[in-house]
């Protein structure tokens, strides 16, 4: 017996003890009654306002100017959806609908798009769009949460947005830099420009379909930001890659005033791509060393010391390292900070705003290129920090290079 009995103690001692998840029954609960109290205030707000335009219930009132008209099948965005509400109806004595303003502001489908927008950039698809919300009570009739619904509404946000940042006026932006250079989407490509200005912030400029290898595209974005306001009388300094249609747009478009940096990331790039695998790290980190010091006659002498060892047995990256080489070092010659001069020396800034869109790039169809490229960043795609807000130096620095030019 004393056995049985010490082996029950144990057994009951060692014993885990099950816990119900009170938390998430208590979560959803109060989740289902908050959404059906904001329901409920719902409807004794829009019966409010319409026994203000129509007097009570059954009052006699020979006066009254409005009359009930029962109440209609309607919807309001609610917790990213669609949920089903009888909205209450007024109209005057003789006939015309009276809006309730409340009705107004809540019916407004603005919310609700840009949560399909945001979303989706964040990496949900449209079928799964569903599945990312907040359960809802059983008996709340909802909708506007099927595959098709979320792909209109994307459509109709990026739409928007795009339309926003093409008539933004860029007057009131006092730019110091500009950086341009292509978004791929898929099989489409998407120029971008972003502007950093005074106080180091960077501005989404605009965007134009197109690669940096097609004139007519480029010369039309230029053209675009110009009309829009920005100022081609001025000293700029311009961070592009190698393409020469690009160079030559912008040579065109503002002469001696632009100041070019070729993108060095697009260079030990385009240098490494032409040499074996076993020779692209120890090439790379020569280039690294160049453009890592602050005297650019040094960098140029060990550039050109690295293309003519590659001339005999790599002709072609030598020559691609010989191309353009002068314009890498330009950010090397305004003597900025080193922090600022490494933001400026690539156009890295325009793929880290563009990192949002990484995923959908794959699904991007004709035409939509544009609209995908807008939905991640910001007109505004960055604060400014301790580095950028020294930029004002470029300002100078830009203006006595060009006048020198």
């Amino acid at each position: 017996m004393r056995k049985t009995g010490r082996s029950t103690d144990k057994e009951q001692t060692g014993g885990r003890q099950r816990y119900l998840p009170v938390k998430e029954f208590a979560r959803e609960a109060l989740w289902d009654r908050v959404m059906v109290a904001g329901l409920a205030f719902v409807e004794e707000a829009l019966e409010a306002e319409r026994t203000a335009l129509c007097d009570p219930r059954y009052a006699h009132d020979a006066e009254r100017a409005a009359m009930r008209a029962g109440h209609v099948a309607s919807s309001l965005t609610l917790g990213a959806r669609r949920a089903q509400v009888a909205r209450p109806r007024a109209r005057s004595i003789d006939g015309h609908e009276l809006a309730l303003p409340s009705w107004q502001m809540w019916s407004s489908r603005d919310p609700l798009d840009a949560r399909a927008v945001e979303q989706m950039v964040l990496g949900i698809s449209s079928c799964r769009y569903a599945r990312s919300l907040e359960p809802v009570p059983p008996e709340l009739g909802v909708h506007g949460v099927s595959k098709s619904a979320v792909s209109e509404r994307f459509v109709v946000g990026t739409a928007k947005k795009l339309a926003t940042l093409m008539l933004r006026k860029l007057g009131g932006l006092k730019l110091l830099a500009v950086m341009i250079d292509g978004v791929h989407f898929a099989d489409h490509v998407v120029l971008a420009a972003i502007g950093i200005d005074s106080n180091g912030k960077k501005h989404v400029l605009g965007l134009r379909e197109g690669a940096t290898e097609n004139s007519a595209a480029c010369k039309a974005l230029l053209a675009d930001l110009i009309e829009r306001g920005l100022a081609a009388e001025r000293a700029l300094l311009f961070v592009i890659d190698g393409a020469k249609a690009l160079r030559k747009a912008v040579t065109d478009t503002f002469g001696a005033r632009a100041l070019v940096q070729r993108c060095r990331e697009h260079k030990k790039r385009n240098v490494t791509d032409a040499l074996p695998e076993r020779m692209r790290a120890a090439v790379r980190g020569a280039m690294n060393q160049a453009y890592a010091s602050s005297d650019p006659r040094r960098a140029r002498r060990l550039l050109e010391n690295l293309a003519r060892s590659l001339e005999h047995n790599h002709p072609g990256a030598a020559a691609s390292l010989h191309e353009g080489l002068d314009e890498t070092l330009t950010i090397m010659r305004l003597e900025l900070p080193e922090g600022l001069e490494r933001v400026l020396s690539s156009t890295n800034l325009i793929e880290n705003c563009s990192a949002g869109c990484a995923r959908p790039r794959a699904a991007c169809g004709a035409g939509r290129a544009a609209k995908w490229s807008c939905a991640g960043p910001p007109p505004e795609c960055s604060k400014p920090n301790a580095t950028s807000a020294r930029s004002s130096a470029i300002a100078r620095k830009t203006r006595c290079r060009a006048a020198r030019a």
